[in-house]
């Protein structure tokens, strides 16, 4: 299973990742792709690769009593903390690449940061498609080139250097679809039209940057994957002080604040 392939957490990890990268990161995101999607009162709407359903939340506040959201995930921890928040909405397990659900069932398909994940993302789109109605929706997101995402990028360096290559591997598949050109073939060969692709940057913010470092090797897959190596005496301390170093110039008043890229896409079914 390459890294690009799944991005897995394990118990408590998810109960992490929503506690401290959903309020500080993927909330941002969330908010701005369910705007540009233009969800309305009484669409139905399916969130894939909903994690613990910081989108599917968001959705939800829009469609109201009249309409209904869904939300699909292949990891059972991450779902279990999403069913938690949102006891009232329905949540599957199920992998994207086969949907488990009728055709032309949903008036809007959203997928948050999960694209890149996918080992067909050609199968996982041409999925989304088949769920859509005539005229639905489809609003994504993944992340820019790692070279414009600092604090992504001096992790993985850090990890490369302290753990050996390769270290970096799940965090350098967060950014395999860097480029809007290749994001608007993927969608336009999966029969999208009406494509519109923004760039946009935000920026996210933490109470230090050992805090934004403990929270991605604790709250992320990169708990599980190098936990061995994680584990020897002083790694962590100097994966840390790696870090720190490179963002220095990201530090406001002593917390870490670091520009985060991603595209936006919104397209309709054709």
């Amino acid at each position: 299973m390459s890294a690009a392939e799944h991005w897995q957490v394990q118990g408590r990890e998810a109960e992490l990742y929503e506690r401290h990268l959903v309020p500080a990161v993927t909330a941002l995101w969330a908010t701005d792709l369910v705007e540009r999607t233009g969800v309305r009162p009484g669409e139905r709407v399916l969130d894939v690769a909903c994690g613990t359903g910081v989108v599917t939340r968001a959705a939800l506040e829009r469609v109201g009593s009249e309409g209904s959201v869904r939300g699909l995930d292949i990891n059972p921890a991450m779902l279990a903390v999403a069913r938690a928040k949102s006891p009232g909405v329905d949540f599957v397990r199920g992998s994207a690449l086969m949907l488990p659900f009728d055709d032309a069932a949903f008036d809007i398909v959203l997928c948050q940061l999960g694209l890149q994940f996918f080992p067909n993302r050609a199968a996982a789109l041409a999925q989304m498609r088949r769920v859509l109605t005539g005229d639905g929706r489809l609003g994504l997101s993944v992340y820019g080139p790692i070279e414009d995402n600092p604090g992504t990028l001096a992790l993985a360096q850090a990890l490369d250097h302290h753990l050996g290559t390769g270290a970096s591997q799940t965090k350098r598949a967060e950014h395999v679809l860097a480029y809007a050109t290749l994001v608007d073939k993927l969608v336009r060969d999966a029969g999208f039209r009406d494509i519109t692709i923004t760039t946009e940057t935000k920026l996210v913010r933490f109470a230090s940057t050992a805090e934004w470092v403990s929270i991605q090797l604790t709250a992320t897959p990169l708990a599980s994957l190098l936990a061995e190596r994680l584990g020897r005496p002083g790694v962590t301390e100097r994966i840390t002080a790696s870090v720190v170093e490179a963002l220095a110039r990201y530090e406001v008043d002593g917390a870490l604040e670091f520009p985060q890229e991603a595209h936006v896409v919104v397209a309709r079914a054709a």
